[in-house]
Parts: structure tokens; sequence; C-alpha cells
């Protein structure tokens, strides 16, 4: 029988894979994820972060987003004003400002905490534009996705206890009743 943190690591990894196999993007664009480990263990949000837990999903999503050239993007919690980690390549390219913070489980989470000891080089930003999303556990990442997010309804519907909420984004339709769209695009 699998231990709890195998099954959440292929639910993060099964989900990933759903997410990328509608979301349509390219080598270098950016997947944000917020997760509660307090939520996937079945607790309320912020009140049981668990570093293990946190680690079994982030092993399962890195795993897929590297595997195909992207970046990830942890959200921390509220505490940290929902501040992202990353690689410092991708703050330098997006030419996002670098804030001063080290995540820790009570203040910033375990998942962004697992990020920032994870990575090669990993610094804090406070806003970004993602191309894709994974909110694990309601931790409400819609303010670091690209202006107009589309739902993607995935077979995964909770890692764990967490309830999980998939994104993609797309360019903005503009140009009134007369214009044609790259269905491509859409």
């Amino acid at each position: 029988m699998e231990t709890f943190l195998e099954e959440i690591k292929k639910e993060a990894h099964k989900a990933t894979v759903e997410l990328l196999e509608q979301a349509h993007l390219s080598e270098g664009d950016i997947l944000v994820v917020g997760c509660s480990s307090s939520e996937v263990k079945g607790k309320r949000i912020g009140t049981s972060s668990s570093l293990e837990t946190a680690e079994a999903v982030f092993e399962g999503i890195y795993e897929v987003a590297s595997e195909r050239g992207l970046y990830l993007a942890a959200q921390c919690c509220e505490h940290l004003n929902r501040a992202l980690i990353m690689e410092k390549e991708l703050a330098k390219r997006e030419r996002l400002p670098i804030v001063n913070v080290v995540p820790q489980p009570k203040a910033g989470g375990s998942f962004g905490t697992t990020a920032y000891h994870r990575f090669k080089n990993p610094v804090a930003v406070e806003h970004l534009k993602a191309q894709a999303g994974m909110d694990i556990g309601d931790t409400l990442i819609g303010m670091h996705l690209v202006d107009v997010a589309v739902p993607v309804r995935i077979e995964t519907k909770q890692i764990g206890e967490a309830h999980l909420v998939c994104a993609r984004t797309r360019g903005k339709f503009i140009g009134g009743e007369r214009a044609v769209y790259d269905k491509e695009m859409l």
C-alpha cells in the first residue's frame, strides 16, 4: 500500500501533466503554484504546515515542469503577502524586483520554503504574470496569472484532501465584432 506522501506526489504529478496537456505552454513559460500543505493533509489552511507534505507535492510538480522546460514559481502564504519564490534567472529575465525574505513553514508556508531550498538560485519577488497555474487548497493564485485566466477542467480534483483548481491564460480579444481571431490562441 502506498504511503500518503507517495500518493500525493503521484497526484501532483498527474495533475500537472493533465494541466499542461490543455494549457499549451511553450518552453520558458511560467507555471505558478500555490499549495497549502495543511489542506493537503485535511486540515484548515494555515493550521498544520508540513514540510514533508509540501516536499512530496513539489517533487511531483517540479519533475514535470522541469522536463518540459517550464519555470516554476511557488506562491508563499499570506504572511509574506503571497510573494513568489523562483529562480533568479527568471526574475532577471522578467525584470522583476527581488525582495529580501527567506520563507519559513509558518511565514511563507511549507511549499514556498521547499521551493526556496530546492531551487538552484532562489529569490523572492512580489508580483508575476504566469501563463498557467495550480491552486492547491484555495491559496488564491489568480493575482499572479496573465490578465485573461481560463479554468482548466482536469480529471484530478484534489491533491490529498486539498481542493485543486487549475488555470491557463490566453491573449485578450480585441477589435470588436469585425475582428477575426487565431483559433490556436483560444
